[in-house]
């Protein structure tokens, strides 16, 4: 049974608040790199090192932020950055140089990483611990027919190809955001997690948290998936395949299409630290296979055979791609304290930004400079990473385990006569 809808509550209102940004983004992914382009007149070298900028301030921004969502609250913290999202957005409508088309992109990105992590907390206050990965994967679905929807709006801007089409398309998105945060405010406040440090203890637990490190690590790795959909692949289809140019568009539709429809299915399969780190070991092995396809895909044969051949490729990469979301999302939450969901969020969504930031120059220089070679040596870091996820999560789970059993211990000896066996 396919579902897409969540349940009343809590997770419908979440996914309403992601499906109406969403589509927003969806018109600004679309257009905005044309516009900085052809109607700001940015290079493209210009616009490449200021995302990269952008996105690595925005990494090192998420924990700090997700750390004010624990503070003062994951409803507020998120409304709040939710309208500066939508406010550094109209920001990019004013750029006309190098120089302040990097502070907005560097606000943007701020508030991006902030945002995303106040959410997850949001979301983890809001959803009992056994619901979580579900509803996080309702939301994904959401996300994704949103972002197919606005991506028609963006279509339509560029078919137009007006300056007044483009800022159109940006003010859409930044208009998104303010209804998105409205709807934020139909949720029920979750209490701040964290009211004071305690002592000995860092502001940052997260920073010293060298298991949760390596989760994060592992997890980021996986992620280069994102900047192989959206920059490799329809470069490779166009530079080394017969295949025709309008298969780019097909395996997008095909990619967001197969997670609206079966994204909570997968997740059904995920309950607890051992069975996602299952997931996101098989969501390596399916990686693996989804890279040697595409390679082969550039074979000397037909046009038709290349497309099929994508196709293919596209499906178990998709499948991959479904299961390694599932038991991410899962061991994210299942491996943060619950008072610490807010900085944790924070720090393991952090491997999103690494990812866009060097995903493209590692992936493009891999992949179309070394051509199969470099397909293989991706599949086999995808296989390596997912396979390392399980011993990876253990040792988090057992420092976990251990670092509980201390604070009891700690919390004991606080109180007058307690742990002594007799008086």
């Amino acid at each position: 049974m396919i579902r897409i809808i969540p349940p009343q509550g809590s997770p419908r209102v979440l996914a309403l608040a992601q499906l109406t940004n969403s589509v927003g983004d969806g018109a600004y992914y679309v257009c905005s790199v044309l516009y900085f382009s052809r109607i700001v007149g940015l290079s493209p070298a210009q616009i490449g090192s200021a995302l990269t900028i952008g996105w690595a301030i925005g990494a090192v921004a998420g924990v700090p932020l997700g750390h004010l969502a624990d503070r003062r609250g994951p409803r507020g913290t998120a409304v709040l950055l939710t309208v500066a999202t939508g406010a550094a957005v109209g920001s990019f409508l004013f750029v006309r140089s190098f120089t302040t088309f990097l502070l907005a992109v560097c606000l943007y990105t701020c508030c991006q990483c902030g945002l995303a992590a106040a959410r997850q907390a949001l979301l983890a206050g809001l959803v009992e611990p056994e619901r979580r990965t579900e509803t996080r994967a309702y939301l994904q679905s959401t996300v994704n027919a949103g972002l197919a929807v606005g991506a028609a709006f963006g279509g339509i801007a560029l078919q137009i190809d007006t300056k007044e089409a483009y800022l159109a398309a940006l003010a859409m998105d930044g208009v998104s955001f303010l209804f998105s945060a409205l709807v934020l405010l139909r949720l029920s406040a979750v209490p701040a997690a964290v009211t004071e440090t305690v002592k000995g203890e860092p502001r940052l637990a997260v920073l010293r948290d060298r298991p949760y490190a390596l989760v994060s690590l592992l997890n980021m790795v996986m992620l280069l998936y994102m900047p192989l959909l959206s920059v490799v692949i329809p470069l490779w289809i166009v530079q080394r395949t017969e295949a025709p140019g309008w298969m780019v568009s097909a395996l997008l539709v095909l990619n967001t299409a197969s997670v609206v429809l079966f994204q909570v299915r997968v997740a059904g399969r995920v309950s607890d630290l051992d069975s996602a780190s299952r997931a996101v070991r098989h969501a390596g092995i399916l990686m693996l296979v989804a890279c040697a396809c595409f390679a082969v895909s550039a074979a000397d044969t037909s046009a038709w055979v290349a497309g099929a051949i994508l196709i293919v490729a596209a499906c178990v990469q998709v499948m991959g791609e479904m299961l390694l979301g599932s038991g991410s999302w899962e061991i994210g939450f299942g491996l943060a304290p619950p008072d610490k969901q807010g900085q944790y969020q924070g720090f393991y969504g952090s491997g999103t930004a690494v990812a866009r930031m060097v995903g493209p120059l590692l992936l493009t220089t891999l992949i179309l400079t070394w051509g199969t070679p470099g397909w293989l040596v991706i599949g086999a870091l995808f296989l390596a990473a997912g396979t390392a996820m399980g011993p990876a999560v253990r040792w988090a789970g057992r420092a976990r385990a251990a670092d509980g059993a201390s604070s009891s211990v700690e919390s004991a000896e606080q109180v007058p006569g307690a742990g002594r066996a007799g008086p």
